[in-house]
């Protein structure tokens, strides 16, 4: 049987006062199995970023529970930081890797800040598998984007987490470089037994995932199944149709 992975019990998140404040996500409720590939769309402010997040453990729901295998994500500061650690991996748009550090000391460097002595032989055949092997000595600055978001996916997939988030990954790439670090997500999925959760507003990378859930106004508002690049960017763009239309009403 399928593990769910990722659980998410009726997230409720207000920026600001809580009579006041912002609603960025209300009542979202979303399980993940183990081993699957999830984009999260919608337009621009509809709270994909909030939920990740969330989900991560990043920032704190104002209302609401997350599970990530089977574990409550609760507690102080320091437990959250050793459990994120131990079975969460981040993937972000502008890399995040330490420019006086090697490719392989940069992937390394979690298995380091939590305490553990680093298996380099993995670490290398990881960078080996994503096409670095010939760069494990090279800094940052010596790599190319599509590089530098290679090694950060080699990063996120060394402490074998439970669930890898990536935060618009293919943002600041090329379409070459968005091509090999979507194919690599998919190999963490499908070689790794990873589950991948990526927030993006490309209908191409989305199509990379197995599924596509759509948010609105900070609400789940539906899901796409084997979804294309057309069917997911029409559907994007009902919704934006959508939101625009409930924002005249509004103002009327």
């Amino acid at each position: 049987m399928t593990q769910d992975i990722l659980r998410l019990e009726g997230l409720r998140k207000v920026h600001g006062d809580a009579a006041t404040g912002v609603v960025a996500l209300s009542d979202v409720s979303l399980t993940l199995p183990s081993g699957t590939f999830t984009a999260v769309m919608g337009p621009s402010g509809s709270g994909k970023s909030t939920l990740l997040q969330c989900a991560a453990g990043l920032d704190s729901p104002t209302a609401g529970r997350v599970f990530v295998a089977g574990r409550e994500m609760t507690g102080d500061e320091t437990e959250l930081t050793v459990f994120r650690r131990e079975h969460i991996g981040f993937v972000f748009q502008q890399f995040n890797l330490l420019p006086s550090l090697t490719v392989l000391d940069n992937v390394t460097l979690p298995l380091r800040l939590a305490g553990k002595r680093p298996d380099e032989a993995r670490a290398r055949d990881i960078l080996t598998k994503v096409g670095l092997g010939d760069r494990i000595g090279h800094r940052p600055p010596a790599l190319s984007g599509g590089q530098q978001q290679r090694t950060a996916i080699a990063r996120a997939l060394v402490t074998e987490p439970s669930v890898v988030f990536a935060d618009e990954p293919t943002g600041a790439l090329d379409t070459r470089g968005a091509r090999e670090v979507l194919n690599l997500l998919q190999q963490a999925v499908r070689v790794y037994g990873r589950t991948v959760v990526m927030v993006t507003h490309d209908p191409v990378a989305a199509a990379y995932a197995d599924s596509v859930v759509f948010l609105a106004d900070g609400a789940i508002v539906g899901r796409m199944a084997d979804p294309t690049p057309d069917a997911v960017a029409e559907r994007l763009t009902r919704l934006g149709d959508d939101v625009a239309r409930a924002g005249r009403a509004v103002s009327e």
